[in-house]
């Protein structure tokens, strides 16, 4: 999550719990995408327990202590009690039954038995993923501190898919692989980048030296594959970009 998400979270929620819920938030994607999907499953749960106190801090100005039983049905009902010229729907509704469904995933299908022979999860995971980010991405925007283009920007970073085989350092994304082909490295990260696409002067910054004389060229034969999309000087990864990512195995470091 960028640095900005993590601003706004700490600025507009109790601190403790943004910390908390960031933290869960970070290891359940992290735990995806390196095929850790259990775990994953089991931070969502994690995550799940920081939105429902963090939702009645929002509404009471208290919440239960971390560490004592939270009883979550009880904070759904209470949310779905409020009066809706208090708070908003996804307050009072969206939120606490998206995350009824992850805590319900964690709890009850345990997260590692086999059903019928079948894994659920990888299944599991996935659903628990995209419900953290739309969730995460709910309390960025009623947070209501940034203008509406920040805002809407921060969202769609949330939302698309980040991958181990990148660390962040500050707003500088290290590739962690020095076996890359230039366009493989490109590829890397315009997928990291997602909807936003990259201008050529950060894409010059960030690939090795050894890239940087050809990266125009580079980019040129992958739009012609039709891997990515330019325009003025940005470039965006296409969805046969990101498929040809997953499919080579580039997103492990």
């Amino acid at each position: 999550m960028s640095n900005n998400a993590h601003e706004i979270l700490r600025s507009s929620y109790d601190l403790t719990l943004s910390k908390e819920l960031i933290a869960a938030y970070e290891e359940a994607k992290r735990n995806f995408y390196l095929g850790g999907h259990r775990l994953s499953a089991v931070e969502g749960g994690r995550f799940c327990e920081a939105a429902y106190r963090l939702l009645e801090s929002l509404t009471k100005g208290s919440f239960t202590p971390i560490g004592d039983s939270l009883n979550t049905e009880k904070v759904t009902k209470d949310l779905a009690a409020l009066k809706a010229a208090d708070y908003s729907k996804s307050i009072r509704v969206y939120i606490p039954r998206a995350l009824r469904v992850v805590y319900d995933i964690r709890n009850s299908r345990d997260a590692a038995h086999l059903a019928d022979g079948i894994d659920p999860n990888v299944q599991d995971a996935t659903l628990v993923v995209s419900v953290i980010d739309w969730v995460m991405a709910e309390f960025i925007r009623m947070s209501g501190i940034e203008t509406p283009d920040n805002i809407q920007a921060l969202i769609n970073g949330l939302v698309t898919r980040k991958i181990p085989v990148i660390q962040e350092f500050g707003s500088f994304p290290k590739v962690l692989r020095a076996d890359l082909k230039a366009s493989e490295m490109a590829l890397i990260l315009l997928y990291h980048c997602g909807a936003r696409g990259a201008r050529s002067s950060e894409l010059t910054e960030w690939v090795p030296k050894q890239m940087r004389n050809n990266l125009r060229r580079t980019l040129r034969t992958l739009e012609s594959k039709a891997l990515v999309h330019q325009v003025n000087q940005t470039t965006i990864i296409t969805y046969a970009g990101q498929k040809a990512v997953e499919e080579k195995g580039l997103l492990d470091p």
